[in-house]
């Protein structure tokens, strides 16, 4: 690996100012009422939340100017990402602005080109969603109610549109992730790049993957630390909030240690992949098994401070912990991109 290279971890006044705006947003239009509406429905996200993100510049922060959307980069999505997290957001920004906007910028040729012209300045308007899938995965998350499905087809990436494609629903443990079994035949007209173009693309996009998944499971981690305080200081047994209590004050800080361990190996892993470092895929497998083990981890710890209210549908802490487990386990579990590192070390 090289090595010597220094990285401004500051983020700008604007990145973070644009934070703080979609912090305003989902503190006033995602509340855990709101999540849970979203589950219910027939999509499992807001079509209406969709479009305000959409025109915030959210959606489109990764697609092209020349497309409508802001021309950014991961590092000034990293926050947005987190900030999905802490909010529980059920959209599907992730797959969408973080992993298919991307991999659809940097696909060469003519047909890309074609793919690019009628789907990016759709998705930057808030009128499209993507469901991105490899060849292993049984049921492709979020592929219930995509527009357009990036897919993976014998080491050949495709652009497959969703009218294209059977789909068969599969059940969830977050309820906003509809997966979906699909069925497609790949042709010429869905190709999206083959040999070593395809190598590159289908590599970059599970870097990416990595990294911004384990983005948003730093802001799940955060929430359910944040609840689960909340609730140590509210909970009184023999007299005194449990809070008081060694053990859960033990338990909390050693949560919060492992969330700001991971932060900044999330943000590292955003800055190489956007600067096309060499140590990319090591810095996004770092990041994505510090903060799966920071999510399930605080998790845990939520269950066990809650005690058997924490089991109930009834108390908001689950919609955050399935989140933590379903993002964990997707794109590579902790353990799997430990041996990355390993590997490459």
């Amino acid at each position: 690996m090289s090595g010597g290279r220094s990285v401004d971890f500051a983020f700008g006044d604007e990145q973070l100012e644009f934070r703080t705006q979609l912090r305003a947003l989902t503190d006033k239009s995602c509340t855990p009422a709101d999540i849970r509406e979203a589950w219910a429905s027939e999509r499992g996200w807001s079509p209406q939340r969709w479009a305000s993100l959409a025109e915030m510049g959210v959606v489109g922060l990764t697609v092209p100017e020349a497309d409508g959307g802001l021309g950014l980069g991961l590092v000034d999505l990293v926050l947005l990402l987190e900030e999905a997290g802490r909010a529980g957001l059920p959209e599907p920004l992730l797959e969408t602005t973080a992993l298919a906007v991307p991999a659809l910028a940097a696909a060469p040729g003519t047909r890309a080109a074609a793919v690019r012209a009628e789907w990016l300045p759709r998705i930057a308007a808030g009128d499209a969603v993507v469901a991105v899938g490899t060849a292993a995965m049984p049921a492709i998350p979020g592929a219930a109610t995509a527009d357009l499905l990036l897919l993976e087809r014998q080491g050949e990436l495709h652009a497959v549109p969703g009218a294209s494609t059977t789909r068969v629903a599969r059940a969830a443990l977050d309820g906003a992730r509809r997966p979906a079994a699909v069925t497609w035949a790949p042709s010429p007209a869905t190709l999206l790049a083959a040999g070593a173009d395809a190598d590159r693309l289908l590599g970059s996009l599970g870097d990416r993957a990595a990294m911004g998944s384990g983005a948003v499971l730093l802001g799940v981690a955060d929430r359910l630390i944040t609840m689960t305080a909340a609730y140590a200081v509210d909970r009184v047994q023999f007299g005194v909030a449990i809070g008081s209590f060694q053990a859960v004050k033990h338990h909390l800080a050693n949560a919060l240690i492992r969330l700001e361990f991971a932060r900044p190996a999330v943000y590292r892993a955003a800055w190489s992949l956007d600067h096309a470092d060499p140590d990319a895929p090591v810095h996004a497998s770092m990041a994505k098994a510090l903060a799966a083990d920071a999510a399930t981890g605080a998790a845990r710890v939520a269950l066990q401070v809650h005690g058997a209210i924490g089991y109930t549908w009834e108390h908001d802490i689950h919609l955050w912990m399935k989140k933590a487990w379903a993002l964990a386990a997707a794109w590579g579990d902790a353990g799997f991109h430990r041996a990355r590192v390993l590997e490459a070390m």
